[in-house]
């Protein structure tokens, strides 16, 4: 049976932390397999607002953007189209890596680097990048850039704003009596 720790402690009155309870299950004969963060694919990625765009001094096809990030403003270059200012979208922050897609044994992990002489810090993000459907969470697909609703709240994490609480854990594969 998988179970949310958020969910449990809507039931038991436990403040301790996912390996505490791993422990304390096991100590009662009950079986953890694995314990995974849900959040986890999304770490470093929060909601951000594009403030400016303007063109790429070197690059046709490049915009540098500054966005809001709810701990400051940072600049961006992004190749994406389909996005103005105001757009809010997600930013994976320097640090961070992209999940693994299907094949890949090594994550993207975005650093702070120049794109064609212009610094950027960070990157914003499509559907694509995130391994993400849209429709799930009643986003809109489009090519380039994912854009959320005007009523994300810049500097909230990506997983929060989907629903997805970024502080909960599911045990991975299932809790069970041990037989021994």
């Amino acid at each position: 049976m998988k179970v949310t720790l958020n969910w449990l402690r809507n039931y038991v009155d436990f403040d301790g932390t996912p390996e505490e309870l791993t422990e304390r299950l096991t100590l009662l004969g009950l079986e953890v397999e694995g314990v995974e963060r849900l959040a986890g694919p999304f770490e470093g990625v929060v909601v951000a607002q594009v403030l400016s765009r303007d063109k790429h001094p070197n690059a046709d096809n490049l915009s540098v953007c500054r966005v809001a990030d709810g701990q400051g403003e940072r600049q961006i270059v992004c190749g994406a189209q389909n996005f103005k200012a105001g757009d809010k979208v997600p930013l994976i922050l320097p640090g961070a890596s992209l999940p693994l897609k299907a094949g890949e044994t090594q994550p993207f992990t975005i650093k702070v680097g120049k794109i064609r002489s212009v610094e950027s810090h960070g990157m914003m993000c499509s559907h694509e990048e995130l391994g993400l459907e849209p429709e799930a969470f009643g986003l809109r697909r489009e090519d380039g850039l994912l854009i959320l609703p005007e009523t994300a709240t810049v500097g909230q994490p990506l997983a929060v704003h989907l629903g997805l609480s970024g502080s909960d854990v599911v045990d991975r594969k299932s809790t069970r009596l041990n037989s021994s």
